[in-house]
């Protein structure tokens, strides 16, 4: 005779089955939350890439840096708060930066508004700790020193730190920039960084001159 099963008792293959699609459920789910994490994650560079800040120059020739961030970096070391553009003077990165850099990007932006574009800056001004940090990212990103240096300059030797360079976004404005800025003045001075800025007076009437490949072949980082 089959005996009665006891209250509450269930078979063990169906406490199996159960097990089985609870396991499966929770791996499915899993699986959708790293597939989301992933998707976010590439929204942001590695925290060399740029500003470097919030911030490294994101090693992909022709995309854009967005903000790193780097431990133990405020403001007044450079930190450039989302939002940021070229008229911001309460930031440290952007009222630090060379006067005449400074009054070439206003200029820029004047005219560059009435084409329905703003001239935002993702890294200005930046101390030396700051550009300590961010070369530090970039070994870790890219593996050594020398790989590093094609996108951020050593310490010590970056424009960053006199305030002579800006990078600004978004790409739109810098194409526009990367177009008109000779007529104030205003080059891109690398070849894989399409947002980095500097200031060349003469380019007004003889035009920019040649673009270095990378940082690493700027003879003013290899003090």
């Amino acid at each position: 005779m089959l005996r009665e099963p006891r209250p509450g008792w269930l078979p063990t293959a169906l406490v199996t089955a159960l097990v089985t699609a609870l396991v499966t459920a929770l791996a499915a789910s899993l699986t959708g939350c790293g597939a989301a994490a992933g998707t976010a994650g590439g929204h942001h560079l590695a925290e060399v890439d740029h500003p470097l800040q919030r911030t490294i120059a994101a090693g992909v020739p022709g995309e854009m840096p967005q903000r790193a961030s780097a431990r133990g970096v405020t403001l007044a070391d450079g930190e450039v708060p989302a939002g940021t553009t070229v008229l911001d003077d309460s930031v440290p990165a952007v009222a630090r930066l060379d006067p005449a850099l400074e009054s070439a990007l206003r200029e820029a932006a004047a005219d560059a508004a009435r084409d329905g574009l703003e001239l935002d800056v993702n890294s200005g001004w930046r101390s030396r700790a700051y550009q300590q940090e961010l070369f530090a990212q970039a070994i870790r990103k890219y593996g050594s020193e020398a790989a590093a240096a094609r996108w951020v300059a050593r310490p010590g030797t970056s424009v960053h730190e006199a305030g002579q360079a800006v990078d600004l976004g978004p790409a739109t404005t810098t194409s526009w920039l990367a177009e008109h800025g000779a007529s104030y003045g205003l080059c891109r001075t690398y070849a894989n960084e399409p947002w980095h800025f500097e200031l060349r007076p003469a380019a007004a009437t003889d035009g920019c001159p040649a673009r270095y490949a990378d940082a690493a072949h700027d003879p003013r980082t290899q003090r």
